[in-house]
């Protein structure tokens, strides 16, 4: 690990403005996937922000019947707070569904987000990775790439995004709020955080230089049954080979999105219109343009597996 400098910011527009002042900083809270690049000199800040304290830990009730989470909620306690297990029930069953009790107990609503990919070519600092080195090519492309996007990829890159919590919030329409260095805010809606890799792979969002996630909003609760299925290679602490979220309502309407496809939460929502057709249907559309490689083609038909059971445990009355 590369030495590095250390404060501790006591406002959100405080933190902004010392990630100006200091290009390249990072911010820290949990730390859970941050400590570990920084130790395999990945990611290599040289000056590190402790927003910690900027009391942004709070669930809060919304005027419009919402809920307003605090970029510094931790994951278990979203997970386990009675308004989302009753209203959000895809964001817990989401959170569940990552990691370990232990990081859940460290890892924060913003941390979640801004996650890196676990591509291990990303993590292989003698491999050729767009992502970690621009310009330096993509080895997963031509190389092992079972776990790998199969939509929305470039000849760039075709890492994953990791995040469970991110595809729940991105079903649920949640809106993305944020700080930056002059003080002024903006709200971003969850489907336009991340980004596609394109030419530019090493950019995972959005956010501009020194601007700080303070919270995330989930709009009124929509009801139905809310579901997040994961297949993974292990029962658990294991990433995604495929994750679906999905609200299914009484009538046969929903949405889906979906984890471990893409470089970003998928969601199509003229698919979602062919909900009442069934899996099938939904799927053609949603991932229509699919380009896998020949290790993770079976993902397309995975995806309308795990969807056609969820469609099924709903009308029968098992979830």
């Amino acid at each position: 690990m590369k030495p590095f400098t250390f404060e501790r910011a006591r406002t959100p527009t405080e933190a902004a403005s010392a990630a100006a002042r200091h290009p390249g900083a990072k911010f820290i809270a949990g730390g859970t996937n941050l400590l570990d690049l920084m130790k395999l000199e990945i990611e290599t800040p040289m000056h590190l922000i402790d927003v910690n304290g900027l009391g942004l830990d709070k669930i809060e009730a919304t005027p419009d019947g919402g809920l307003r989470i605090g970029a510094l909620v931790r994951n278990t306690d979203l997970a386990a707070d009675a308004r989302v297990r009753q209203d959000y029930a895809v964001l817990s069953r989401a959170l569940l569904a990552g990691a370990s009790g232990q990081l859940r107990n460290m890892a924060t609503t913003a941390g979640n987000l801004l996650q890196r990919t676990r591509c291990p070519y990303f993590y292989d600092t003698n491999m050729p990775c767009n992502k970690r080195a621009p310009g330096s090519g993509c080895s997963a492309i031509g190389g092992f790439s079972r776990q790998h996007a199969v939509i929305g990829v470039s000849d760039a890159c075709i890492a994953t995004h990791p995040s469970d919590m991110a595809v729940a919030l991105r079903v649920l329409d949640a809106v993305v709020e944020t700080i930056r260095p002059d003080g002024s805010g903006r709200s971003i809606p969850i489907a336009e955080l991340h980004r596609l890799p394109g030419d530019q792979p090493h950019i995972d969002t959005v956010l501009r230089a020194g601007e700080i996630i303070t919270a995330v909003t989930l709009p009124k609760p929509v009801g139905g049954s809310q579901l997040y299925y994961k297949v993974r290679d292990r029962a658990s602490f294991a990433f995604a080979l495929v994750a679906v979220a999905a609200i299914i309502q009484q009538d046969g309407t929903g949405r889906v999105a979906l984890g471990g496809v893409a470089h970003k939460p998928w969601r199509v929502e003229a698919a979602e219109a062919e909900m009442p057709k069934g899996a099938q249907a939904v799927v053609a559309r949603l991932l229509a343009g699919a380009k896998p490689t020949e290790e993770n083609a079976f993902k397309l038909k995975l995806v309308e597996r795990v969807l056609t059971a969820m469609l099924a445990d709903v009308r029968g009355g098992r979830v």
